[in-house]
């Protein structure tokens, strides 16, 4: 499979440029969306579009057997570019800075290695290009909880998603069984005091102050209130209070992030938040409090992940199969992989001659496009295999949520 997508190359840089060069943010993905159609179509792969508004699903093989899904994400982030290639982004302020144009042409690559052996489909494979996956849309839901919200997970027994990784060389895989990524929730408090005049502090109530204590005693929450064996991160990221320097405040605003891997932690935290900022009562003054709940953790399925790592290992070589490190990232892949059981995996797309990495989410992003037809590979020939080796006694449908 490997020596048929390299074959394929040459198309998959072409396509994968031609994404980079018009990036779309989430839930605009109108250009990306009609060119993944356009291609489905012209491989005459059945598919549908406008799903969780942006998103267009396709299928190949049968419905007699198992289902397994293959997701790419497809939207962009609102960074300008600063790689200098000449296939930048022709949109300023705007950039393919997390690799989402490279999985979008793996999956439409994986889609036509498919097609050619979709007489050995054993079942159906389902073809999921998800919108939206970097924000949340003004209903505060991301693409791939409206996917999921939709139904587009119902019939699906295993999902498979890849993410490009500039950390690990060109060539390798990163796998991981269990929590891989965190769940990713924001706060915000107001602490409300009293206003008075700065030389006379006693006849008002001041609000930094208060701000101060709950943000002081929030950083106990982790090192005092949690197990030392579990993780959590809890930051402050915006506070905003004061009109003058003479002037007691009288309201300051909090916001931040909690992330977290446990399900029970995630909603101790969110509990404690509330106590924390609760404080400010007890000192005279009050406070506002509103948690978001963003997307969950990625918790890989650990039989899924290890049959996934022996197909890499098969095809690249045993050596070539990393450990993925856990990490406070959050991907919204969850959704899936707690609807069902999922598989998330880190591809190699640093060119080892390069003298520093460029990180994910930078201005300076970029990938080593050798990267394209293993993940092409490795999507489709995962697929196959599953499908052929499935056992509904060793396969059972789970639901994590």
């Amino acid at each position: 499979m490997l020596d048929e997508a390299q074959e394929l190359a040459s198309e998959l840089i072409r396509t994968r440029r031609q994404i980079h060069r018009w990036p779309e943010p989430g839930f605009e993905e109108h250009r990306t969306a009609a060119l993944v159609a356009r291609r489905l179509h012209e491989l005459g792969i059945p598919h549908e579009t406008e799903v969780a508004r942006t998103g267009v699903i396709g299928w190949l093989g049968n419905g007699d057997g198992p289902t397994i899904a293959l997701r790419a994400d497809m939207d962009a982030l609102p960074i300008h570019e600063a790689t200098n290639a000449e296939y930048a982004s022709q949109r300023p302020g705007l950039m393919h800075a997390c690799g989402h144009d490279a999985h979008t042409t793996m999956l439409l690559g994986a889609a036509e290695l498919l097609k050619r052996h979709e007489k050995e489909l054993k079942g159906r494979v389902k073809l999921i290009f998800q919108p939206c996956e970097e924000m949340m849309g003004p209903d505060g839901k991301s693409g791939g909880r409206l996917m999921v919200e939709e139904g587009v997970a119902d019939d699906v027994d295993v999902i498979i998603g890849l993410h490009m990784d500039p950390n690990i060389e060109v060539g390798k895989i990163g796998v991981r069984p269990g929590p891989m990524m965190a769940a990713s929730d924001k706060f915000e408090m107001e602490i409300l005091g009293k206003a008075a005049h700065g030389a006379y502090a006693y006849q008002g109530v001041d609000a930094i102050v208060l701000a101060a204590q709950v943000i002081n005693a929030a950083q106990t929450l982790i090192s005092r209130r949690i197990p030392a064996i579990k993780e959590g991160v809890v930051t402050f990221g915006v506070i905003h209070g004061g009109v003058r320097e003479n002037i007691i405040c009288d309201r300051v605003h909090l916001a931040g992030t909690v992330r977290s891997f446990d399900a029970a932690i995630r909603d101790q935290l969110e509990r404690e938040l509330e106590e924390v900022a609760a404080i400010a009562r007890v000192l005279g003054g009050d406070y506002r409090y509103r948690y978001i709940r963003g997307n969950p953790a990625v918790i890989n399925d650990g039989q899924l992940t290890g049959f996934v790592a022996r197909i890499g290992g098969q095809m690249l070589g045993g050596d070539q199969v990393l450990e993925a490190p856990k990490t406070t990232g959050g991907e919204d892949f969850s959704w899936f992989s707690c609807k069902t059981r999922g598989a998330f995996v880190r591809l190699g797309a640093r060119d080892p001659q390069w003298k520093e990495v460029r990180p994910l989410h930078t201005p300076i992003f970029d990938i080593d496009e050798r990267a394209l037809p293993i993940g092409a590979a490795l999507l489709a020939q995962s697929a196959i295999r599953w499908l052929k080796e499935y056992d509904p006694d060793l396969w059972p449908r789970v639901s994590h949520c």
